[in-house]
């Protein structure tokens, strides 16, 4: 794969034996990606969306473990979309993940043949007034709220979704009122969250929440999830079955 690396790109090995191509002055790969991941119930003969694929690795995770026979991961940069495509290639997953270079603002089951199992999305979770401007514009575009708010994110996750499908979002705590609010407004209802946390001794850095398209209300709340031994680098045990059998059963 060397020999296909950009200047502007490296490649590092990640999880589930998946050589990652990834922008340097991009996101990189990081815990809330591979959660998301974990935390997206497994539909075998299913199909999937992503909303805002980045590189693609979330989908790419899923397809490692088999969870969805289809996955259509939208992606509006094209630069993006097409690197996530070569990711798609390198690590020999054409047959199950298509990349498709869309605003998720204008996504339809259109898209993807037809309503979708399962949808899962890590937005963009910054308003456009907030946080340094002095970074990329691949950066700030996947940071902000500059294609799309939580709103735009939650009512293209109700189109693509067939009643009873599942919606998953990785988030962040002090914006939780805002997940929340958008996915009841476009018929999301809340099932299940997890709160994630460094230690015991730290507060949540994300949250994780799942929701059911035209579900009865009803949430549980779920024991947050420690990445880390207090006081030390260690990986807990709950984390690290986790990042063993990319599973949330905790």
């Amino acid at each position: 794969m060397a020999d296909n690396i950009r200047e502007d790109e490296r490649a590092d090995y990640v999880n589930e034996k998946i050589t990652l191509i990834q922008k340097k002055d991009g996101l990189t790969f990081g815990t809330d990606a591979f959660l998301l991941a974990a935390y997206t119930d497994a539909k075998r003969q299913g199909t999937a969306a992503e909303l805002g694929a980045g590189t693609g690795i979330i989908s790419l995770l899923c397809a490692a473990r088999d969870k969805f026979a289809k996955i259509y991961a939208f992606e509006i940069q094209e630069d993006f979309a097409s690197l996530a495509a070569r990711n798609v290639r390198e690590n020999n997953f054409d047959g199950k993940v298509e990349v498709i270079c869309k605003d998720v603002r204008e996504c339809s089951p259109k898209d993807t043949g037809k309503e979708v199992d399962a949808v899962f999305a890590n937005p963009p979770y910054m308003k456009t007034d907030s946080g340094k401007r002095n970074e990329s514009d691949r950066k700030y575009i996947a940071r902000h709220e500059v294609c799309g708010d939580i709103g735009d994110f939650c009512r293209a996750a109700y189109k693509l979704l067939r009643h009873g499908g599942k919606f998953y979002c990785v988030w962040r705590p002090d914006r939780l009122t805002d997940l929340i609010c958008a996915m009841r407004d476009n018929r999301l209802e809340p099932k299940k969250m997890t709160f994630v946390l460094a230690d015991a001794d730290s507060e949540p850095s994300m949250v994780l929440v799942s929701a059911i398209k035209g579900g009865a209300s009803g949430m549980k709340v779920s024991a947050p999830l420690l990445l880390y031994k207090n006081g030390t680098r260690e990986m807990s045990d709950a984390a690290q079955k986790i990042y063993d059998t990319m599973s949330f059963d905790i």
